[in-house]
């Protein structure tokens, strides 16, 4: 046992010196290439004064949530353990409910001294009654919320005093390299005033928190109150927009994320001329195209977004796009996978006839649209949500033991069951085997198979049917075109033999 502790305690030394060591060489390898580590302290103290703390005082409505207690004499000692209880809000001498508040801080920089626009984050300012903004000369000034966008999370702030403001430079984001040194100033936990610097981590970060992330992700120390808050480069430039954290603890773990600069830009530049956005709309619903899928339909390498249902009321209707496409360039950009298509859209101007080429049947071809306001659209109910059923009924099961899955034929039942609209048709699939190949492509039961090989099929037979012929063409996968509620999908298949 002895002998183990001096190995390990000899180990841990030996450790210790390699890690200092490759610490010390840092600097020296830097210098050798001709780079230095930064100095923030001039950029810092030139950037303070454009960033400004954001303090917002939200009223509740105590009248909502008042409740009945029970009826008490006057001092009795229940009487406060019942409100209590109950939830009660605080009362006046009269008996009525006193006004109740709610505060929250965050960051915001100003890109317009002369007009008085601020920029922050949508949240927060959200269902604010109060925005206040205080400048680097501690003045407090009151603000007007001008327009914001919960789909980026952006919000525009305007003050009417303006002579103390001191506005930032906007940077470019897409020259932004893994390793970049960044700063972020604002007001974290309401010290206000603080500075952070990191590195940018990573790019292109989904997070899931909208439709049309990108997030910068980075690891200078980013907390509550950081939110609306700029990320500058070492030139000074505006390059994101602090907007989430990635914690276990609600404090800094190095894991930060930024709104990049040339997304929000477009975003504010909608604000302050229209008070909200004005987003471009095809009216489709796209999904990933796997290499399953380019495979399925001659397409030299996954790329592009397949095109899983088409709205009859939409700009790509009416421009001839089917089903089945695939996108591969939207007005001269590349599309390389699925959500690029949505960054692109959504940037593009409403009313502009765009050149969209597609891939059908084995050949590119080139289509025009007219585009639309995805606004416009979700006010008109255009924009569907999704209904996914949960439940299951008896049904003439048929398994299919080359996918996975059991199957039935439609009916009535069924339709009820899984709220499939009249006119539909197709196979139900009622179970899908844990652990199968379908099972691990998100296939499961109330999915309504359509079409396979974009072939309409309307019962298990034709499905057992054309699956032994692909297997006979020795075909090594299959593709299914799949309803859900109104989400619909192509998911292909390996074939079991």
């Amino acid at each position: 046992m002895k002998s183990l502790k001096v190995s390990f305690i000899s180990f841990a030394m030996a450790l210790f010196v390699a890690v200092f060591s490759l610490t010390a060489q840092i600097p020296q390898a830097l210098a050798a290439n001709g780079a230095s580590l930064p100095s923030f302290e001039d950029l810092a103290e030139q950037l303070l004064p454009t960033v400004v703390n954001i303090s917002t005082v939200t009223k509740l409505d105590v009248s909502k949530n008042r409740q009945i207690i029970p009826m008490l004499p006057k001092g009795s000692p229940f009487e406060d353990f019942f409100k209590d209880f109950y939830g009660q809000p605080e009362q006046d001498e009269d008996g009525e409910p006193v006004e109740q508040k709610t505060s929250a801080v965050g960051s915001g920089f100003v890109i317009d001294a002369e007009k008085g626009y601020i920029v922050t984050n949508a949240h927060v300012i959200k269902d604010a009654d109060e925005v206040k903004v205080v400048i680097d000369n501690n003045k407090s000034l009151e603000a007007e919320v001008i327009g914001s966008d919960s789909k980026t999370d952006i919000a525009l702030l305007k003050v009417k005093e303006t002579k103390d403001l001191t506005a930032v430079n906007w940077g470019d984001s897409d020259k932004l390299r893994v390793g970049s040194w960044v700063l972020a100033i604002g007001n974290p936990f309401g010290l206000g005033g603080s500075v952070t610097a990191g590195i940018v981590s990573a790019r292109h970060r989904d997070i899931n928190a909208g439709p049309y992330d990108e997030y910068i992700q980075t690891d200078a120390s980013i907390n509550k109150g950081n939110s609306g808050g700029p990320m500058f480069n070492t030139k000074g430039e505006v390059v994101g927009i602090n907007t989430a954290i990635f914690s276990p603890t609600g404090g800094s773990v190095g894991i930060g994320f930024a709104v990049p600069s040339n997304m929000a830009k477009n975003v504010i530049s909608q604000l302050i001329k229209y008070g909200k956005t004005k987003r471009g709309w095809l009216g489709v619903r796209i999904q990933e195209v796997t290499p399953e899928i380019a495979e399925n339909l001659n397409l030299d390498k996954a790329q592009g977004a397949m095109i899983a249902s088409v709205n009859p009321k939409g700009p790509a209707a009416k421009a001839g796009i089917k089903t089945g496409d695939i996108v591969l360039k939207f007005d001269g950009h590349e599309v390389e996978e699925m959500r690029r298509l949505q960054k692109i859209v959504a940037d593009t101007e409403v009313g502009k006839k765009v050149r969209v080429v597609i891939w059908r049947k084995g050949k590119t071809k080139v289509l025009s649209v007219d585009l639309g306001q995805l606004e416009k659209a979700e006010e008109e109910g255009l924009v569907a949500s999704k209904d996914v059923p949960k439940e299951k009924v008896k049904s003439d099961d048929v398994e299919i033991p080359e996918l996975d899955i059991t199957v039935a034929e439609l009916n009535d039942n069924l339709k009820d069951l899984y709220n499939i609209d009249e006119g539909k048709s197709g196979i139900i699939v009622t179970k899908v085997k844990r652990g199968g190949i379908a099972s691990e492509k998100g296939l499961r039961a109330g999915d309504l198979i359509t079409e396979v090989n974009q072939q309409e099929i309307k019962s298990p037979k034709e499905l057992a049917k054309l699956l032994k012929q692909e297997i006979k063409a020795k075909k090594s996968s299959i593709l299914l075109f799949v309803s859900r509620g109104d989400d619909v999908r192509f998911i292909a298949l390996k074939l079991k033999k």
